[in-house]
């Protein structure tokens, strides 16, 4: 494993997976912003707001969602000593893949196409494997981090401006009823229908890829219905009386998303249908990214989300 050192000067750090696959983090300065939506943004969900300042100490962040490849090479990482899986992990759970997938121009393959079906527990399983494989910090983010990384110093609906055409993410471009926050027209609309490789379209400021679309990314915090009564500092928010199955904020939208779910600032709590729960993972257009955080960091407020059954 190649670890950057942790200073000012470095921008990203490198993990050697195995099988071929490595995982890139991007490193995300300190720094306050005004997380959420302001109640005139079209488009805007009552539980984005209030607007609110945040202060984040620096992290680091996967440049891409998790990739086929590299989830499947965690996935049968086998234990050493000292190690201890809280769950299988199935090495092939995407739908886009082999037949399923229709292969862009260039791929051979859909090893850089992001995991989808799986579940809040399994991408808990997942860091909890990183983290103790490289003795580092690995989590999934807190909305706060998400969101403070997707905007990347931005303030509009989107981390490219008030509005987002489908030339710069994969998302439900053809759906003009609902296009965009501003219902401004796309010269050439699409809906490509499947999940498409990380690193496709263009980064946003701190080089970060689809953060808008592609897959919706799990997130530590619980569902709440607004943000009042902070955290302020970046941590998730957790209710420590709520079971560890109910249902978890995931983030950025989806191929299969009209672009104004895919704003930095929309918040989906409903990414489970009634009768089931985050152990379901069974959505093609869920998946997640990860962060790692300095030693002693934690983002987590209370307790943290436990892996094992």
């Amino acid at each position: 494993m190649r670890l950057l050192r942790w200073s000012g000067r470095t921008q990203v750090f490198y993990e050697d997976l195995g099988e071929d696959a490595r995982l890139t983090m991007a490193r995300i300065p300190a720094g306050s912003f005004q997380m959420g939506s302001a109640e005139q943004e079209p488009g805007r969900e009552a539980n984005e707001g209030p607007l609110h300042t945040v202060t984040l100490a620096e992290f680091l962040i996967g440049q891409t969602p998790i990739t086929q490849a590299q989830w499947r090479a965690v996935a049968r990482w086998q234990h050493q000593q000292g190690e201890l899986w809280g769950r299988d992990l199935n090495p092939e759970p995407a739908r886009f893949q082999g037949e399923a997938a229709r292969l862009l121009a260039g791929e051979t393959n859909t090893d850089e196409r992001p995991v989808e079906r799986v579940s809040w527990l399994e991408a808990i399983e997942f860091c909890s494997r990183l983290s103790q494989r490289t003795k580092r910090n690995y989590t999934l983010p807190s909305e706060a981090q998400w969101e403070y990384a997707c905007r990347a110093g931005t303030s509009t609906a989107y981390c490219f401006g008030p509005i987002i055409y489908s030339d710069l993410a994969n998302f439900r471009g053809t759906d003009a009823s609902r296009f965009n926050s501003l219902n401004t027209p796309d010269p050439q609309p699409l809906f490509r229908e499947q999940t498409t490789p990380v690193g496709m379209f263009p980064a946003n400021p701190w080089g970060l890829y689809d953060m808008h679309g592609n897959v919706w990314e799990w997130c530590l915090d619980s569902v709440r219905s607004s943000y009042e009564g902070g955290p302020y500092d970046g941590s998730a928010w957790n209710d420590p009386q709520a079971p560890k199955e109910q249902q978890r904020i995931t983030r950025g939208g989806s191929w299969s998303m009209p672009p104004r779910f895919c704003r930095s600032a929309f918040r989906s709590p409903f990414r489970s249908p009634s009768n089931a729960d985050v152990t379901d993972g069974l959505f093609d257009d869920a998946g997640f990214r990860v962060v790692c955080l300095p030693p002693g960091q934690s983002t987590a407020a209370g307790e943290r989300p436990a892996a094992k059954d």
